[in-house]
């Protein structure tokens, strides 16, 4: 999906002397402003990993073949956009987020840290209306812990039942 404005709107919003949500300076001769999903992507992992305490992205089998990645020559290693996924309509943009964070960070002050870095970073750069930012902690890195996963899953009893709701 890419972003536009109508020439209505832009015409609307110059009359008025404001600029709306999804016109960012465009012109008076009715052209537009579009942005690619690959952007949104870009500028959220960027944001996501600008927060201290996230150790890495992606979920497991994206952290495998990005390692696999860093290991060839010549090659940049994961892609920035890597454990991100976005929606990108004409106007609001939503943001998916899969991270390991480091062990000892608080993870609730962590997501509410990235929610606010991302969602500023693609409303400046952007001027889309991001409408929410979620962020799945899908594992926690220890310090002893070489590749990013932490040998298990969850807590479960030996039952295999679970034992919260």
């Amino acid at each position: 999906m890419t972003q536009t404005a109508s020439t209505t709107d832009q015409r609307s919003a110059a009359e008025t002397g404001r600029e709306s949500g999804h016109l960012r300076g465009g012109g008076a001769d009715g052209g537009k402003i579009t942005v690619a999903d690959g952007v949104v992507q870009k500028i959220a992992g960027m944001a996501c990993r600008e927060v201290s305490g996230v150790y890495a992205m992606g979920s497991g089998a994206t952290r495998a073949v990005g390692a696999i990645r860093e290991r060839i020559p010549g090659s940049t290693g994961p892609s920035v956009s890597q454990g991100v996924g976005v929606e990108v309509g004409e106007n609001e943009a939503a943001v998916d987020l899969d991270i390991v964070v480091e062990y000892g960070v608080s993870a609730s002050e962590l997501g509410k840290g990235i929610q606010r870095n991302v969602k500023s970073s693609i409303e400046r750069m952007t001027g889309l209306e991001v409408v929410e930012v979620n962020v799945n902690i899908n594992d926690v890195h220890l310090p002893d812990d070489g590749d990013g996963s932490s040998g298990g899953t969850g807590s479960s009893s030996s039952t295999g039942e679970a034992r919260v709701s």
